[in-house]
């Protein structure tokens, strides 16, 4: 018992530092010391290479809330590392809790996130008023409850087991689970269109999103060639943009002919 509190208090540390100093949010440092905790260092190493690959990728993109992988691993690699001694099961274990841990969880930080957005308005106020304490204040709420999204959750699964987590989103009604999913697949959309509005200020670089888009809808392109595709592109585009301002440079620079006058 002692144990899970522990690692608790740590999924609630670690939740608290993914809203502050960041120190600790991948699964290369998190798994470790999970490990670590339960006497098995080397199967959270392990664990904490093969999920940190397998979600190197991952990341919040605008407002898009990407699966939590802070709470899938700290649950899986517990979860692992205490139902086999065998690194190898471990690792498969740890893989296959991972992914749906770090799902459902994302839909609790939706929540969490929709609270602290109705901060806003409150922030603001203190904010006019110049009330630096207040504002100062205001920082804990969020940072509380973003590290109890990731306690709660950690002690339920070692405590009750990995099927305790599903049996409570099980437990939802339709119509909050329905929201989650429609907010889920909104999200992203508006993030990501945020991100290219403050990106693409100019005109001509909207025409690469336009060719992008035609050689994956209609070309059937997959990530790696639609990326060596953008270097070429990238490339060529910065060249022409270098000689063109150069040229203007020596349009503009006065002419040296080079020959000295002479009083005559």
């Amino acid at each position: 018992m002692m144990t899970i509190i522990l690692i608790t208090l740590v999924a609630f540390i670690l939740g608290v530092d993914d809203v502050s100093t960041k120190f600790f949010r991948r699964p290369l440092l998190i798994a470790p010391i999970i490990g670590w905790i339960l006497g098995d260092l080397q199967a959270g190493l392990i664990i904490g290479a093969t999920l940190e690959i397998m979600w190197m990728g991952i990341g919040n993109v605008g407002a898009y809330m990407a699966p939590d992988i802070i709470t899938g691993t700290i649950i899986s690699t517990a979860l692992a590392i205490m139902s086999t001694s065998s690194v190898d099961t471990a690792v498969a274990t740890a893989i296959t809790l991972a992914i749906p841990t770090s799902l459902l969880a994302q839909q609790l930080l939706v929540m969490i996130q929709t609270v602290n957005v109705s901060l806003n308005g409150w922030a603001k106020r203190l904010a006019e008023n110049a009330d630096v304490k207040g504002t100062v204040w205001l920082i804990y709420p969020p940072a509380i409850l973003t590290g109890a999204a990731r306690a709660v959750p950690t002690f339920v699964a070692l405590y009750f087991g990995a099927g305790a987590i599903q049996t409570a989103v099980d437990a939802l009604p339709e119509f909050v689970v329905g929201g989650l999913e429609t907010a889920g697949a909104i999200i992203p959309a508006v993030g990501i269109a945020l991100l290219m509005t403050a990106m693409i200020k100019k005109f001509e670089l909207w025409m690469f999103l336009i060719l992008g888009f035609v050689f994956s809808a209609y070309l059937g392109l997959e990530i790696l060639p639609m990326t060596l595709i953008a270097i070429v592109f990238g490339f060529f585009y910065e060249m022409i943009k270098r000689n063109s301002e150069n040229a203007a440079k020596d349009r503009n620079t006065p002419a040296n002919t080079g020959e000295e006058e002479y009083d005559l």
